[in-house]
This record gives structure tokens, C-alpha cells and sequence, in this order.
């Protein structure tokens, strides 16, 4: 279970995530999609370029209903339709675990948007892995220096013993 859900009664007893927190995961999609909220399409738009780009029907107001919660009863082609839209799989909307691996993978895809982060990336290349760790030193002491969250590593990384 994430932090961010509710504890006790976000899960079945089954133990699966009930599907209300199927409004937020939509959301946070939409809002990947499209980040600046002044360019970011209404539901019925939305709705268009959805089944425009699938083929799947699926309407505005009923995309507006699962966005905000009024809806949860999603059908699995519905749900297909959207996760073929947003590029994830269809457990996205469903499992935990799911989520947070596609969450990362967004965040690097939000992360790479910004011409100057792929710059840097692809200015890394060649270098050796202790330079490789030199830089990420000065990153994360940027990041102190302005207040900004510790970025977690995906993957531990090994010990270098070249300089």
C-alpha cells in the first residue's frame, strides 16, 4: 500500500485496492499528459481524442464521472480503452505495485521533457563511473542548497575505484 492512499479501508479484504482511487490514477494521468492546464483539453476533448485514437467509445461526461469520483464502476473495455490511451497497462488503475513502476517511469518521461535535463543526460555518456558519481554528488547538494526533495536511486549503485 502507498503512502499517499488512505490506510485502513483503501483495500478489499481481499486485498486489492478498491477502485476508488481509480479517479486520482486517471487524474494523474491526464495531468502527465498534459501539464500546463491552460492547454489541457475538457473531458469532451478529451473524450474525442481518446476514442479517435483507440477506437474505444467513451464519453465526456462519463470521463469526467470516473475523473472525479462520481463513477467507479469502469467496464474492463472501458478500462482498456483508457489505459491504451494514457500507454500503461490496464493494472495501472488497479495495483499498487503497478502504479509506482509506472509512476517512475513518468516521472523520468516529465523529467526528460526539459531540454536542458536531456542535454545534461546525454552530455554524461563516455564518462567514467566515478565522474558518473561525482555528478550526482553535486546534483544532490544543488538540490539541498534549494530546498528541493532527495531523489531516490532506481538502483543501488556499485562502488568505483577509478578516478
Amino acid at each position: 500500500m502507498t503512502t499517499k492512499e488512505p490506510a485502513p479501508d483503501s483495500e478489499s479484504d481481499s486485498g486489492r485496492p478498491l477502485p476508488r482511487t481509480f479517479d486520482q490514477r486517471l487524474t494523474e494521468l491526464i495531468t502527465t499528459l498534459y501539464p500546463d492546464k491552460r492547454k489541457r483539453p475538457g473531458y469532451a476533448r478529451l473524450a474525442k481524442e481518446i476514442s479517435e485514437s483507440t477506437g474505444g467509445a467513451i464519453s465526456g461526461t462519463y470521463l469526467w464521472e470516473l475523473a472525479t469520483g462520481r463513477k467507479r464502476n469502469v467496464t474492463l473495455e472501458q478500462l482498456d480503452v483508457l489505459a491504451e490511451f494514457f500507454g500503461v497497462p490496464p493494472a495501472y488503475f488497479l495495483d499498487d505495485g503497478v502504479v509506482e513502476r509506472v509512476n517512475a517511469q513518468l516521472a523520468l518521461a516529465i523529467a526528460l521533457r526539459d531540454t536542458r535535463v536531456r542535454n545534461l543526460a546525454l552530455r554524461t555518456e563516455g564518462l567514467s563511473p566515478a565522474t558518473l558519481d561525482a555528478l550526482l554528488t553535486m546534483v544532490n547538494e544543488a538540490r539541498k542548497a534549494q530546498n528541493l526533495s532527495p531523489v531516490e536511486d532506481e538502483a543501488p549503485h556499485p562502488p568505483t575505484t577509478d578516478h
